[in-house]
C-alpha cells in the first residue's frame, strides 16, 4: 500500500508536532519516487557555467568585504562590511555539500578550486564532508546511531536547542588548534594522529560519531587538504606579531557567525524526530525540511532550503532543485505526501522543535 492513500493520517500527526511521529513505521509511497526519478532525469546534470561563478563570485565578495571590514576606520562602515562578508562566505563554504555529492568525473578542477580559493583559507576542507556527509544519506545509517549528521534534538531538553547553535560560535578556535596545534604534534605522536582523525576531521554533530580511517585511493587527496589547512592555520597564528589582533579578530568573527548561521540552517533541516530506528526513504523525506519560499534561499542557499527533496534525490544539482520541486509539486499536487514536507519558514521550525523539546522536561 502507497503512503498517499494515507495522506490524512499524515496531516492529522503533522499539526500535532509535540506529539513525536514513529517514523519506522511510515511505508514510502512509491507513488513520489516514482515522480521524483521520472520528472527530473533530464535536469540532473550538474553545469560548469553556473558552479563556477556562483563559487567564485561569493569567495571573492566574502573576502573583500572581509579585507574592507579589517581596512575602514569606521565602525559602522566595518560593521556592515562584516555582514556582507557573512552572507557571501557562508554562501561560498556551503559548495562543500555540493562537492560530497560531485560524482568524481563531474566538474573538472572544482574539488581543487574550491579547497584552494574556500575550504582551505576557511579552515574547513572538503575532507570533512566528503565520506562523511554520504553515511546521512545511507538507506540505513539516516537517524541511527551510526548517523554522523542527526541527532534526536526534538526529543532532548530544552536547553539543547541554545548549547547546539551556540556551540558553533566556537569554530574558528576549534580549527585553529585542529590544523595549527593537533596536526602538526600528531605528525610525530601516530595516538595524537588517529585521535584527531577519528574525533576532529568531521563536519558531524553525533558526538558518538567515530570516523574510519581514509582508504588507500583516498589518502593522497586528503594529504593535500591536510597540509594546507595546517600550512594556513600556523600562518594564521602568526599575524597578531606582525600586523597586530585586528585583522585576526575581525576574521574570527566573520567566520563564527558564518558558523552559527549554519548551525542555525542545521537546526531546521530536520524535524529531528526519530529516536535512532531505521526508517524508508518516505520517513526519511518526512523527517527531512523543505522551505520553498524565496527568502529561505538567503539563509539556506545553494539549494539547501530544497533539503527533503535533496534527501529524496541526493544527486540532483542545486541549480536544478527548485525546477524538481515544481515539477513533483504540479503532478501530485499540495495534499501529497511530497507537500508534507513543505514549510513556511524558519521562525515556525524552530518553535515547533522548541515546543517538542519542552515536552521532554518532566522525562
Amino acid at each position: 500500500m502507497d503512503a498517499t492513500t494515507n495522506t490524512t493520517e499524515h496531516e492529522a500527526v503533522a499539526s500535532q508536532p509535540q506529539q513525536r511521529r514513529i517514523h519506522a513505521q511510515i511505508p514510502d509511497d512509491k507513488a513520489m519516487l516514482r515522480a521524483a526519478a521520472e520528472l527530473t532525469r533530464d535536469i540532473n546534470t550538474a553545469r560548469p557555467e553556473i558552479y563556477w561563478p556562483d563559487m567564485i563570485g561569493s569567495a571573492l565578495v566574502g573576502y573583500a568585504a572581509m579585507a574592507g571590514a579589517i581596512l575602514v576606520e569606521s565602525t559602522w562602515a566595518a560593521v556592515g562590511l562584516s555582514i556582507v562578508s557573512v552572507f557571501a562566505l557562508y554562501r561560498a563554504l556551503l559548495f562543500i555539500h555540493e562537492i560530497s555529492h560531485l560524482h568524481r568525473d563531474a566538474l573538472p578542477g572544482f574539488r581543487t578550486g574550491w579547497n584552494l580559493l574556500v575550504g582551505i583559507p576557511m579552515l574547513t576542507p572538503s575532507l570533512m564532508y566528503e565520506g562523511v556527509h554520504t553515511l546521512h544519506h545511507a538507506r540505513t545509517k539516516y537517524g541511527t546511531i551510526e548517523d554522523p549528521e542527526y541527532m534526536p534534538l526534538a526529543l532532548m531538553k530544552p536547553w539543547s536547542l541554545p548549547v547546539f547553535v551556540g556551540i558553533a560560535a566556537l569554530a574558528p578556535i576549534a580549527l585553529i588548534v585542529r590544523w595549527g596545534i593537533l596536526a602538526p604534534l600528531g605528525m610525530g605522536i601516530p595516538a595524537l594522529r588517529r585521535f584527531s582523525w577519528e574525533r576532529f576531521s568531521a563536519l558531524s554533530i553525533n558526538p558518538s560519531f567515530r570516523r574510519r580511517a581514509p582508504d588507500a585511493k583516498e589518502r593522497g587527496w586528503f594529504l593535500f587538504q591536510q597540509v594546507g589547512a595546517s600550512a594556513w592555520a600556523v600562518f594564521l597564528m602568526t599575524t597578531p606579531f606582525w600586523l597586530g589582533w585586528r585583522p585576526l579578530l575581525i576574521a574570527f568573527a566573520i567566520t563564527a557567525a558564518v558558523a552559527v548561521f549554519n548551525q542555525l540552517r542545521t537546526l531546521v533541516a530536520h524535524l529531528w524526530e526519530n529516536d535512532g530506528e531505521a526508517m524508508t526513504v518516505t520517513a526519511q523525506y518526512l523527517d527531512s525540511v523543505n522551505v520553498p519560499s524565496f527568502i529561505a534561499g538567503i539563509w539556506a542557499p545553494v539549494g539547501l532550503r530544497y533539503h527533503a527533496l535533496h534527501h529524496l534525490i541526493p544527486s540532483m544539482p542545486y541549480h536544478s532543485l527548485h525546477e524538481a520541486h515544481r515539477r513533483i509539486t504540479e503532478r501530485l499536487g499540495d495534499t501529497s505526501t511530497f507537500a508534507q514536507a513543505s514549510h513556511p519558514g524558519m521562525i515556525p521550525l524552530v518553535n515547533r522543535i522548541a515546543r517538542s523539546t519542552m515536552g521532554q522536561r518532566d522525562r
